[in-house]
């Protein structure tokens, strides 16, 4: 059982359990930083601070709810 986006294994639960709870917005930020690693150290820099804003207004939206 490894997480699929970064071949880490889930915290906690289930696979399927982990896909219920996966969030696209999320997920995509995720994917961006792991495709951070082939870039130049400037570019990764602003690739983890995209993903750092999405992550946060991801957040936001989910603690209103």
């Amino acid at each position: 059982m490894t997480d699929k986006l970064l071949g880490m294994p889930p915290v906690g639960g289930r696979d399927d359990e982990v896909d219920d709870a996966r969030h696209p917005a999320v997920d995509a930020a995720v994917r961006a930083m792991a495709n951070a690693e082939g870039l130049s150290p400037a570019d990764q820099i602003a690739q983890y601070e995209a993903a750092y804003q999405t992550l946060r207004e991801t957040l936001a939206t989910i603690d209103q709810t």
